[in-house]
């Protein structure tokens, strides 16, 4: 029996693939607990435009993160933080002081694609690596001042 995955599993395979398995596992288990359904023509010919629409859609975000990557390379950011004599700053500066930046600058990077080599805890300079797709990843170097 043929069937279209609609999510990964284990021991069968990932979302979309399309498998043989024994029909009383499909009939009973897969397709009534929602995990896959029934390769008929018109089932493959519906998944092979999704996946032709979702890799045009993935080949453009890729696009955008590698041309936001390119104008990124230059940037140099300065985040000011209160501080002690030693240096050492009270509180934290976190991604979203980042991402504001960031914002300031013209770029908009979600915050939660923002982390950090080391931990800013002292005025210095510090780089912040910034994950725009899966294939794309840009280190943007920032100091950490005084205020």
């Amino acid at each position: 029996m043929e069937i279209i995955l609609k999510q990964d599993i284990k021991s069968l395979g990932e979302k979309d693939d399309i498998v043989n398995v024994k029909p009383g596992f499909g009939r009973n288990y897969l397709i009534p607990q929602g995990f896959a359904q029934l390769a008929t023509p018109s089932a493959k010919k519906v998944l092979a435009e999704n996946l032709k629409q979702a890799a045009f859609k993935q080949d453009k975000i890729k696009k955008d993160a590698e041309e936001i990557a390119g104008r990124l390379t230059d940037v140099k950011l300065s985040i000011g933080a209160k501080a002690g004599e030693s240096g050492k700053i009270f509180g934290a500066v976190n991604t979203i002081m980042i991402a504001d930046a960031l914002k300031q600058q013209g770029f908009d990077v979600d915050r939660r694609r923002i982390t950090f080599e080391t931990e800013p805890k002292f005025v210095g300079d510090y780089v912040a690596n910034l994950n725009l797709h899966k294939e794309v990843k840009v280190k943007v170097p920032f100091a950490v001042v005084a205020e």
